[in-house]
């Protein structure tokens, strides 16, 4: 069965075998970014390693019509290819409406001492930006989708993956669950999906019926009606994501869903804690636990 690293690197052999360009530091070394970059003859730009000019490099490629692939293999590098993304490609394509076609890889990591530079998870920073389009998805069918929305616009387009879901084979387990008598909803992002879904299942142990929305699309964010609607008959939930929670997309994706209920609710955010990372497995600040969720879904309905 196809795995998520076999759709990213297979869709992306038939991108530049048709003339496409990817672009980025170390593509063709270490792995070939965990096997999600094909081996090809033409259109793989090695960038140098100075962390500031390729995101330089790529934005213009796209102004002049090439629809590039920008990898950032860390999540922090975002930091430092950010202006030329959200100050120019965002800006150039939202207010005067000129097409900017750039589609950015970026590579989160947890658990394993990668550090402080190395470890971030900053889609909410991307959210941020009008003229952005913002995604994480985790399954081979949704990066397809993302890819295939890329391809229908002109806009530059964020693409947030984790290493930790490379493996991942399809979408079945993904699958949204929605009970009609369900006590609470959980909203799940990126790799935090997955300790939901462990969550959910420890609840429903303890008799607590819940429903469980993925959302892999945060701007636009396609899945609001749907969970708006069943958020009308749980009246609680929880948005989990692997992204910090202050300022992050939990708090403002919980915001969305109180402020336009047509009922009362009360939707809590849970992320990653406001601490930096340090450079050991033991001082990783991870996504939320199965144990962490799960206390905050309690108090929710207790």
């Amino acid at each position: 069965m196809e795995k998520l690293r076999d759709a990213i690197r297979e869709t992306t052999r038939g991108y530049l075998e048709k003339g496409g360009m990817i672009l980025g530091q170390c593509l063709s070394a270490v792995g070939w970014v965990n096997n999600t970059v094909p081996n090809v003859p033409e259109g793989i730009v090695e960038l140098p390693m100075t962390d500031v000019a390729g995101a330089g490099f790529a934005v213009g490629a796209a102004v002049a019509g090439r629809r590039p692939i920008l990898v950032l293999r860390f999540g922090d590098f975002l930091l430092l290819n950010n202006s030329p993304i959200f100050n120019f490609a965002a800006k150039r394509k939202d207010i005067f409406g000129k097409p900017v076609p750039l589609f950015v890889r970026v590579i989160s990591q947890e658990g394993k001492g990668t550090g402080l530079s190395h470890s971030g998870k900053p889609h909410a920073m991307a959210m941020h930006f009008p003229g952005m389009r913002v995604w994480c998805p985790i399954t081979p069918k949704e990066w397809i989708k993302c890819w295939k929305e890329f391809n229908e616009n002109t806009d530059p387009m964020m693409c947030f993956e984790h290493r930790a879901t490379y493996d991942n084979v399809d979408s079945a387990e993904y699958e949204d669950k929605i009970y009609p008598d369900a006590d609470v909803t959980i909203f799940a992002i990126s790799l935090a999906r997955r300790n939901a879904i462990e969550a959910a299942k420890s609840l429903e142990e303890q008799g607590v019926k819940v429903n469980l929305i993925h959302i892999y699309k945060l701007k636009p964010f396609c899945s609001k009606q749907k969970c708006l609607q069943v958020l009308s008959k749980t009246r609680v939930g929880i948005v989990v994501d692997s992204s910090y929670e202050t300022c992050g997309a939990s708090r403002d994706i919980a915001y969305q869903l109180m402020a336009e209920s047509d009922v009362i609710t009360k939707v809590v955010a849970v992320g990653l804690e406001d601490i930096s990372v340090g450079c050991s497995s033991e001082t990783e600040n991870a996504t939320p636990s199965v144990s962490r969720i799960v206390g905050a879904l309690q108090r929710l309905v207790t």
